[in-house]
């Protein structure tokens, strides 16, 4: 079912603390936003600040672009389909999925039309430097996606030229999925950074997104819905990258579907059909991961596999001297981390 709600709340309004940020005995700093945590029905667990607030999903919304891809002619599966659900580090792992789904559909470097950009991996930013190389539509974070892309394109038959374009049928396919997997008619579109076209969901409407495609893979169904989960689930490196606490999350907890996103969001769908989502208002990556630790602990994870995964120190001289903690855990606020 669509959702009827047409609210453009700003993202400031009715957002509440989720984070506070201690320095000594002090605390320094605090993250307000919006938190949602679904039950496996559908029903919400959790809500914090505005669980219907529109926003901008920025790369939240890769697995879902790749369920239309999927949709009409992509045929990938594996660490390929990661790479186009993925926001990753540019590390010579990643670049070689890249090159590769290229390759297949008879594409090169010279197709991609994202934003040119450095490696997120410091030491493969250094090497693509060291090597003479400029910044690169390869190198950047999105060209999983836009190589995906591009290979539905020559799959479908559509032209490879304007697939940006928001009138573009590939579009229109991700219009319709976004529709159907988010329960939200997008009411908004820009572009996003890496030059793609992107559209406004609620909160509520990205976690049930998420749930949808965890659920399935877990099902072992094979519709587009249960390869993608399948196949971020199951290559988390291929998604993020080394250091990266995406990555970590999903490789801490089978199954997990999780994605990362610019300006502090993150969602992440379980096995089960639960599933949580995040928005940091002040678009501040540092408590995200924290937050969403939190968030899956109430979505019924040990919070003790989660542990690392949430450990955000906080430095003095090199030397931690606080912490990020979150303003709610499973037994209601101010469990996580001794937040009040």
């Amino acid at each position: 079912m669509v959702s009827a709600r047409a609210t453009t709340v700003d993202v400031g309004t009715a957002a509440v603390p989720l984070a506070l940020v201690r320095r000594g005995d002090l605390v320094e700093s605090v993250h307000h936003g919006h938190v949602v945590v679904l039950a496996p029905d559908g029903t919400v667990r959790l809500a914090l600040g505005d669980p219907e607030v529109v926003i901008w999903p920025r790369s939240f919304l890769k697995p879902v672009q790749a369920v239309a891809m999927l949709r009409h002619g992509l045929d990938v599966d594996g660490e390929r389909l990661a790479l186009v659900c993925a926001s990753h580090n540019a590390e010579p792992g990643h670049l070689d999925v890249v090159r590769d789904l290229l390759a297949t559909a008879g594409l090169t470097e010279d197709d991609l039309q994202n934003t040119p950009d450095w490696p997120l991996h410091a030491e493969a930013a250094f090497a693509w430097r060291t090597e003479g190389h400029a910044a690169s539509s390869l190198t950047q974070n999105c060209s999983g996606k836009h190589a995906g892309m591009l290979a539905t394109c020559r799959a479908a038959g559509w032209d490879t030229a304007t697939y940006r374009d928001p009138a573009h049928p590939l579009q229109r396919a991700v219009v319709q999925a976004v529709t159907d997997l988010t329960g939200d008619a997008p009411a908004h579109a820009t572009v996003d950074g890496c030059g793609a076209p992107l559209l406004s969901t609620t909160l509520t409407g990205l976690a049930r997104a998420f749930g949808r495609i965890a659920s399935a893979a877990a099902a072992g169904g094979d519709g587009p819905e249960a390869r993608v989960g399948r196949a971020v689930s199951a290559h988390p490196w291929h998604v993020g990258g080394t250091g990266r606490d995406v990555t970590a999350v999903m490789s801490a907890v089978p199954g997990l579907v999780a994605k990362d996103g610019a300006d502090g969001v993150y969602a992440a769908g379980l096995p089960d059909g639960g599933a949580v989502a995040l928005k940091v208002a002040d678009g501040a990556g540092r408590p995200r991961a924290v937050v969403l630790a939190a968030a899956l602990a109430v979505a019924g994870v040990d919070p003790a596999v989660l542990r690392d995964v949430a450990a955000t120190p906080v430095l003095g001289h090199g030397r931690p001297v606080g912490e990020v903690s979150a303003t709610f855990g499973p037994d209601g606020p101010g469990t996580v981390g001794g937040a009040a």
